[in-house]
């Protein structure tokens, strides 16, 4: 058996692993926050804040893969275009890689 040699990086595979950046060079995270029939927000955040059972709390890019019931709170999203915010009552929050999606009225 030959030794093969180990796969090469090309700049296409670099770029894929890499985290997403605001024009600024911020990490950023990609957020949905959506219920059945509506599309509350779609886009990019730095940093989303909203309250679960425990109590309040933040995700920022490279945040651990999580899942949680939001109470209801107020979603703050800090976007490169200002801050924004959504009233919710229940919602369930899902974390992993950087993605975050924020299902309303479930």
């Amino acid at each position: 058996m030959a030794d093969e040699a180990p796969a090469q990086e090309t700049p296409a595979t670099v770029a894929e692993n890499e985290p997403a950046k605001a024009p600024d060079g911020k990490p950023i995270l990609t957020v949905k926050v959506y219920a059945p029939f509506k599309i509350y927000f779609e886009g990019q955040a730095l940093s989303i804040s909203a309250v679960n059972a425990v109590g309040p709390f933040d995700v920022l890019p490279k945040h651990h893969n999580f899942l949680c019931m939001l109470v209801p709170c107020e979603l703050k999203l800090i976007t490169p275009d200002g801050p924004k915010s959504i009233k919710i009552s229940r919602a369930l929050m899902h974390v992993k890689a950087d993605n975050v999606v924020v299902f309303v009225d479930v």
